[in-house]
């Protein structure tokens, strides 16, 4: 049985020369080449994919294109779904040949598209990286009190303590702080506000750089909560920076960006309390698809927790 070629080769077998499916692929190859004008690696992606089309047709004795049921372009993105090829690799197969089947329509009266209704598996959605709370203890720990390691904590503490976007933190005003009820209020996606708590640890943070926070040179930082050296606020590329130079000194084996912080933030949150409304509210999240992605974070955790402690779930050694 035939399959797709696998993504990023080139097969040198021709397409089988006898068939009337052939011919019709090498008319469209033509139209695509001469009136569309494609590019040549264009071209080559549409060849590869329909002559595995063809090879496919050909094991199941399928000669013409007229005789293609959506049964049989359902039973070829699935062949090479079993074989491992890529979600994105089978829909762009998919793609070319419903041009196809729409050429057909166009030049030879077949009206049918039995490639239309047909989708390619779903990519799996890539989870996104946390850290476990002993992580997050041992990144947080900080081994200096000077003005920038004072800042720096205040700034990875607020990213933990309450989830905070990236963008959201550089825009921080000292305004938006109120520090007597630990709240923060946040302009995030859209310029939708929300207001945050702030946890007692990240509050003493914060505390403690404000009482060091050097004289600003421009107008916008006068009111930044967070400030450079050079007395301007912060930019998104510094606090990046600073994030990754921290987790190198607190000998992380990965490297920590913000966004992981707020992933941790948010898995943390789910995992203890199981509030998936409160958690989005949290995150600012419009919609709770978004932020149902951490339930599959938990998920993981659990299925962690079960392999190692059910005695039914652990492998046997030999004996």
């Amino acid at each position: 049985m035939g399959d797709f070629d696998a993504p990023g080769t080139h097969t040198e077998q021709a397409a089988p020369a006898s068939s009337e499916l052939a011919h019709s692929v090498e008319q469209f190859l033509d139209y695509l080449r001469d009136v569309r004008q494609l590019s040549p690696h264009t071209l080559a992606n549409y060849r590869r994919d329909l002559r595995s089309l063809i090879a496919f047709c050909k094991g199941q004795k399928i000669h013409a294109p007229g005789k293609i049921a959506e049964s049989d372009i359902r039973q070829w993105a699935a062949t090479a779904h079993r074989r491992g090829l890529a979600g994105s690799s089978i829909q762009r197969s998919l793609s070319a040949s419903r041009s196809f089947f729409n050429f057909m329509g166009r030049m030879h009266q077949q009206r049918h598209n039995p490639a239309t209704a047909v989708q390619a598996p779903r990519q799996s959605r890539k989870l996104p990286k946390t850290l476990d709370p002993d992580q997050v203890s041992r990144y947080l720990s900080f081994d200096s009190e000077s003005i920038v390691a004072r800042r720096d904590q205040a700034i990875t503490e607020l990213f933990y303590s309450s989830g905070l976007r990236l963008a959201e933190l550089v825009a921080l005003d000292i305004d938006d702080l109120d520090r007597g009820s630990r709240l923060l209020t946040v302009t995030g996606k859209g310029n939708k506000t929300r207001t945050l708590p702030i946890g007692s640890v990240a509050m003493k943070a914060i505390d403690a750089w404000l009482d060091v926070r050097p004289a600003t040179t421009t107008e916008d930082a006068k009111y930044a909560l967070f400030t450079s050296n050079r007395g301007k606020r912060i930019s998104a590329r510094n606090i990046q920076a600073r994030v990754k130079l921290q987790g190198r000194k607190s000998g992380m084996y990965q490297d920590v960006h913000p966004h992981m912080l707020r992933h941790s933030f948010a898995s943390h949150m789910l995992e203890s309390s199981g509030d998936l409304r409160a958690v989005q509210e949290l995150l600012g999240h419009a919609n709770i698809s978004t932020t149902q992605i951490y339930t599959h974070l938990d998920f993981q955790h659990l299925a962690k927790v079960y392999d190692s402690a059910h005695p039914r779930a652990k492998r046997r050694r030999k004996d």
